[in-house]
């Protein structure tokens, strides 16, 4: 193990930052901020891994499966947020898409030492969560070393669910049991194995694109609105009424009307306003085309 850490970029010593705790705090920053300025570059030489990971967790969602994320430490923070925001920006299911982090949630919060080397939990966690060969699960390891996302993703291959990693690292050992590798390499960090960090941050991009690639094609926009959003507070329900007047070109009261009617559903507003349909009827049709609400525009409008 030793000599697998040695050889990753993520635990190398970067030379331009060595003096870092003798610059100015300006200099500091600029010097940290020219390092995330490369991280951008390293996640578009991995589009062609992240075009593929986002078709195969698409085919598992519209198949009737499940995305999970699973990480330790940062990666499992990042994996277990944007799990989290799905639900809000795209309207799913809390289950349809999880994050699940080593240490349980409490390592949300506080470093949960150790637990990133329990493999043993993190296949028993694919067992618990009944991980089957209809789901994706996503492990995150910046290093690609942490047994907890080895051997879950192992265990989850095991049981016939796609397997996607994201690390930043070439040829780590979580590659071997991933059916697909995104591995933007960010190179050392400024604080020397700070993951943190650039790291950190490429994931994040990954995970954004990861996630919005599959709802854009799961119907869950329109156009590039999240119309699948629910008004649950003042600023949703202002966004959603701005969305239908945008895309229906009515006055605000009719807008607020439909909004009402539909029990504060975006989409369904839309339809409605876009097909004249009762609620019932628009969210008939609007399900007979998988939530697609473009598709369900066309079918009404080829109808009429």
């Amino acid at each position: 193990m030793n000599d697998y850490l040695a050889r990753l970029t993520t635990e190398g010593i970067n030379a331009g930052s060595a003096m870092i705790d003798e610059l100015t705090t300006e200099q500091m920053l600029m010097l940290i901020n020219q390092e995330d300025a490369t991280v951008p570059a390293a996640v578009a030489a991995e589009l062609p891994a992240i075009a593929e990971a986002v078709e195969a967790l698409h085919r598992s969602l519209s198949g009737g499966g499940r995305m999970y994320y699973i990480g330790a430490g940062t990666s499992g923070r990042l994996g277990v947020l944007d799990a989290s925001e799905c639900p809000p920006t795209f309207g799913t299911d809390p289950l349809l898409i999880q994050g699940h982090i080593a240490g349980g949630d409490v390592a949300l919060r506080v470093a949960v030492e150790g637990c990133e080397d329990d493999g043993d939990e993190g296949r028993a966690l694919m067992d618990r969560i009944g991980i089957t060969s209809k789901d994706a699960v996503v492990g995150i390891s910046a290093s690609g070393s942490a047994a907890y996302v080895i051997e879950g993703l192992r265990r989850a291959r095991e049981l016939g669910a796609v397997t996607i990693c994201v690390v930043n690292n070439k040829d780590t050992k979580l590659e071997e049991v991933s059916d697909i590798t995104i591995a933007p390499v960010v190179g050392p960090e400024v604080i020397a194995g700070s993951t943190r960090l650039k790291a950190g941050t490429a994931q994040k991009l990954v995970l954004n694109m990861l996630s919005t690639g599959t709802m854009v094609k799961l119907g869950k926009t329109y156009n590039n609105l999240m119309v699948d959003m629910k008004a649950s507070n003042k600023k949703l329900y202002d966004r959603a009424l701005r969305m239908i007047k945008s895309t229906t070109q009515v006055e605000h009261h009719v807008a607020e009307d439909a909004l009402q009617r539909a029990a504060l559903d975006c989409k369904l507003a839309i339809m409605m306003v876009k097909s004249g349909l009762e609620a019932e009827a628009a969210a008939k049709l609007l399900q007979e085309c998988g939530g697609s609400l473009k598709r369900a525009i066309r079918v009404c409008t080829k109808v009429m």
